[in-house]
């Protein structure tokens, strides 16, 4: 197989990701490079590569209906005002749901188990994007108040604000 014939995956798509040179060379962009569009977040005096929750859907109804999880991605993603790129999910038997929306901001993820009401979700967003809208989204989705939620900063401390500008 021509190795030229392969596409490389997160190479190119116009993201400021890895470029490869006429002589093959693969180049990486300077995270430092201040003409740099970054996405990264500022927020409380912090910098950051982006929010991401981990929420615990508890007492939830509908975990096992791939279409009810289909639709609260969408909704989240459309809360949120993220961009939604794909989305992809199995059913297992006799139960439960896992599934992933990829995000131009990052992913949405899930595992259920509805014979306890039981969902893990992931929602890790950058940019301008409000990950914690999904909360209230998951609520609605799955028919309960009690949604979990600890969030992480992903990438914090990893560029300064300055080098970051």
């Amino acid at each position: 197989m021509d190795s030229a014939n392969l596409f490389q995956l997160g190479t190119g798509l116009e993201t400021g990701a890895h470029a490869e040179d006429s002589r093959g060379t693969v180049t990486v962009p300077d995270i430092f490079d201040d003409t740099r569009d970054d996405h990264f977040i500022r927020k409380d005096g912090e910098v950051f590569a982006g929010t991401h929750l981990i929420l615990e859907v508890v007492n939830g109804h509908g975990l096992d209906e791939e279409h009810r999880i289909q639709q609260a991605f969408r909704d989240c993603v459309t809360e949120c005002g993220a961009t939604l790129l794909h989305i992809h999910t199995h059913k297992f038997s006799p139960q439960g749901v896992s599934g992933v929306a990829v995000l131009a901001e990052s992913h949405i993820s899930v595992h259920t188990w509805p014979e306890i009401g039981y969902g893990a979700f992931d929602v890790f967003m950058c940019g301008d994007a409000q990950p914690w809208k999904s909360v209230e989204v998951l609520k609605r989705a799955f028919q309960t108040q009690d949604v979990r939620v600890k969030e992480l900063r992903r990438g914090t401390g990893l560029v300064t604000d300055h080098a970051a500008a």
